[in-house]
């Protein structure tokens, strides 16, 4: 099957685009957007299973903010061509934090979705949930 040049063309622009935007596309990239994907489907199951229903306003926030993590990762690639000569030390870290947020938070999907989880994995994420609780209060 041969496909059109105007295909061909549309395809190696959107290559080349996201080539320069996040760098070279490695496993760390894979990973990190299987979590992203992974993180959102078990949100909409366990809101179906709660009852709660499907808010468009929620879905829409929830995608706004893992483009914005997206968007993140590729001002720290951008970064890292600045001042790293060519390495993805920041690039890294930012997927890192973003990916260990996206991992806790398939985890509370998990239990929201009654699925077994080992007594420290609860531990540890109501220690992190009362961590960032914490974060947002003001300073007295």
């Amino acid at each position: 099957m041969m496909s059109s040049p105007v295909a061909s063309s549309i395809s190696a622009l959107a290559g080349g685009f996201i080539t320069i935007a996040f760098g070279k596309w490695d496993q760390l990239l894979w990973v990190f957007l299987f979590t992203i994907v992974i993180d959102y489907a078990t949100g909409v199951l366990a809101a179906i299973k709660e009852g709660t229903g499907l808010k468009s306003e929620i879905g829409f926030w929830g995608l706004t903010r893992k483009a914005l993590m997206l968007v993140v990762i590729v001002l720290a690639h951008q970064m890292d061509l600045l001042f790293s000569g060519g390495t993805d030390v920041i690039k890294s870290g930012a997927i890192y934090f973003y990916m260990s947020n996206e991992l806790i938070s398939i985890t509370e999907n998990y239990g929201r979705l009654g699925l077994p989880m080992p007594a420290k994995l609860r531990r540890v994420i109501s220690v992190l949930q009362n961590k960032d609780k914490s974060d947002d209060k003001p300073e007295s």
